[in-house]
């Protein structure tokens, strides 16, 4: 319900304006999400196990993940985690969000290393490590994504992708179908640059539309096409850029 990385820079790092401001400037190309991504992480000196427990004791799950997640198990469709946030937190919230069959979800995300004479688990001794230092995404998604989407037509697999920010502007082009947060900035993104989506208020409205698809009652272009056009003719959910949700801590 939250992205944990928002969550810890508006709580205890530099707040939601400098956040917000951030996002809108990589959404304007005058700094790249890496830069910026790392700016937010730099602000958060709390250790990094704390981190962790600080995350688990607030981020709450999306109440139809879970649905989602039994179907695609039932289903063989794999679930994968691409993410800008950090492997070790990702896994920590999923085993206790998701429960045993977290371990089920392969996750893709960038790393955690130790500044120079720390330990990660001391103020202000850890930082973010990318997976991907040479991009100006930190952790392009495209790459993982094109492993698939470049394959012959025979094997090549059907995709589907939900995302919310900036974060997710490098994997817009690289899927099937798009399911786009309503009110973030990933939406902003994709009118801008005529990217077609499908707008989702919680992961039960893409549980929805992807057994619609599986079962054959409608295709993946026909989705899109449809959400796109649903979208632009009532300009529902789209963010003004950096505009994301205010977290309550709990």
């Amino acid at each position: 319900m939250q992205d944990s990385n928002d969550f810890m820079t508006d709580t205890i790092g530099y707040g939601q304006e400098k956040r917000r401001q951030g996002n809108k400037d990589t959404l304007s190309g005058k700094i790249t999400f890496r830069d910026s991504f790392k700016e937010m992480m730099n602000s958060v000196t709390k250790p990094f196990n704390e981190c962790i427990d600080y995350l688990i004791a607030n981020i709450k799950l999306d109440p139809g993940f879970k649905a989602f997640f039994e179907w695609s198990l039932q289903n063989n469709i794999p679930v994968v985690v691409l993410s800008s946030g950090m492997e070790p937190i990702i896994k920590a919230l999923l085993q206790t969000l998701v429960g045993p069959d977290a371990e089920k979800i392969q996750v893709l995300g960038n790393y955690v290393g130790a500044l120079p004479g720390k330990t990660v688990n001391e103020e202000g001794g850890w930082e973010i490590v990318y997976r991907h230092p040479e991009s100006g995404f930190g952790h392009d998604k495209s790459v993982e994504l094109r492993k698939y989407s470049a394959l012959p037509e025979q094997s090549r697999p059907t995709m589907f992708y939900a995302g919310d920010g900036v974060s997710d502007l490098s994997a817009a082009r690289e899927t099937d179908l798009l399911f786009a947060k309503n009110g973030h900035d990933l939406i902003t993104y994709c009118v801008n640059e005529n990217v077609p989506f499908t707008v989702f208020e919680h992961w039960g409205d893409i549980l929805e539309k992807c057994k619609e698809i599986v079962e054959g009652k409608t295709t993946v272009k026909a989705a899109a096409e449809e959400g796109f056009r649903e979208y632009k003719a009532g300009e529902a959910g789209r963010a003004q850029p950096g505009e994301t949700g205010k977290p309550t801590v709990k």
